[in-house]
């Protein structure tokens, strides 16, 4: 399948007090890093950059923080007699407080993935609670650990100092109040996201054990996602199994509350298995079966011409090469089939091609994971794969790939 010329000389060639947190892998992203601070982005608002991590605040936090504030009002008219009006602000500051912890909990995350090599792309606070995106993947079950495991550790060590200052504050004032609700709620939401199922810490955490024990992270991700949804079902009965406990009737707020946490959990579960069953499919992908034999070509041959040679010696593909033998241009195979058969004789074929930039050459032993993060920092439509002395292998289209993971 290779093509006995060419060389490439030294080119070388992936809550918080919400149930329902996640820990993205994303791909490499540069655009939040031109957003002044303030501005909306497609994320939200950009608040700020502690640490270098853009945190941005999505709309429906808006929605939440209304509610809190309503919500709680009440409380804080009970335990602060003659407050009057003031209890909005308060209430208001309780849920600004809420998320500062929120953000607390996932700049754990951030901070232990960059310590660990993992890029952080940003952090955003939204509905149920806070998203750390990361980009690329934990290598081993120990540092899938320590990234889920940081969130609600900080969560309890958070609702701990609280436990600690609780007793040094006068009870019946707003700062009495605001830490005592504050150190309950990091305490649940610790404990809460411990639990094992994916999309929560704990599922990860879950998820990190089964892969340690069997060596395969796909089963890892399929057996926390799997308690993920039967922890989706508990979320939704929990208030109605509440209200027959204690023989009351059942609320609908809570009712709808848990619904909408439970769906999140489920949704994020779904997911999980999707991934998992991703994951299984990688292994079938590799460069040297899917990559296609290719012709050298010169900048200022016809397109005809190209076409004819690429025939007789049976490639898939072209590679423009200078006078050296280097290569420097992959033809593009759909400029080449959009260009009218009488026309051809008349172009030439170097108007057709990208240029070869280092990030568009692959290693030939490329496989699965890999090849799939390499295809992601460089999206094309094709690549030139080499051997690791540098000789041209030939050229990987990314149509051949898609439908070799589709068949797999």
């Amino acid at each position: 399948m290779r093509t006995a010329s060419g060389r490439l000389g030294r080119r070388r060639v992936g809550t918080e007090w919400q149930p329902a947190r996640t820990i993205q892998t994303m791909s490499p992203g540069r655009a939040d890093r031109g957003t002044p601070v303030g501005r909306w982005s497609t994320a939200g608002w950009l608040m700020g950059k502690p640490l270098g991590i853009p945190v941005y605040v999505a709309p429906t936090w808006l929605i939440v923080a209304a509610l809190i504030t309503w919500v709680f009002a009440p409380a804080v008219q009970l335990r602060v007699p003659g407050i009057g009006l003031a209890r909005y602000a308060v209430s208001f500051a309780f849920a600004v407080l809420l998320y500062l912890s929120v953000l607390a909990h996932e700049l754990s995350h951030a901070v232990v993935a960059r310590r660990l090599g993992m890029p952080v792309r940003r952090i955003t606070l939204q509905l149920l609670g806070g998203l750390t995106e990361i980009e690329g993947e934990s290598r081993t079950p120990g540092r899938e650990f320590l990234v889920a495991f940081a969130g609600p550790a900080t969560s309890l060590v958070l609702g701990g100092i609280g436990v600690g200052l609780v007793s040094l504050l006068t009870p019946g004032t707003i700062t009495h109040l605001l830490v005592v609700e504050l150190t309950v709620a990091n305490i649940l939401v610790g404990v809460f996201n411990l639990v094992p199922g994916l999309p929560l810490d704990g599922g990860r955490v879950l998820a990190a054990g089964v892969w340690a024990l069997t060596g395969r992270r796909a089963t890892g991700i399929r057996a926390a996602a799997w308690t993920g949804r039967v922890a989706a079902v508990g979320v939704l009965v929990v208030p109605i199994v509440a209200a027959w406990l204690t023989g009351t009737s059942v609320d609908p707020v809570m009712v709808l509350w848990a619904a909408l946490i439970a769906a999140f959990i489920w949704a994020g579960a779904g997911q999980a298995l999707a991934t998992a069953a991703v994951r299984e499919r990688l292994p079938s992908l590799s460069v040297r079966r899917l990559t296609r034999r290719a012709v050298p070509v010169a900048a200022d041959l016809p397109v005809s011409e190209a076409v004819r040679r690429a025939g007789e010696a049976q490639a898939g593909a072209l590679v423009v090469v200078d006078r050296a033998g280097n290569p420097v241009g992959l033809v593009s195979e759909a400029a080449v089939a959009a260009t009218p058969v009488g026309r051809r004789p008349w172009i030439q074929v170097g108007t057709l091609s990208r240029t070869v930039e280092a990030s568009l050459v692959l290693s030939a032993d490329l496989d699965g994971e890999h090849l799939v993060q390499a295809l992601r920092q460089a999206p094309s439509s094709e690549y030139l794969v080499v051997e690791r002395n540098g000789d041209i292998y030939g050229v990987l289209v990314t149509a051949d790939v898609e439908r070799a993971f589709a068949r797999a």
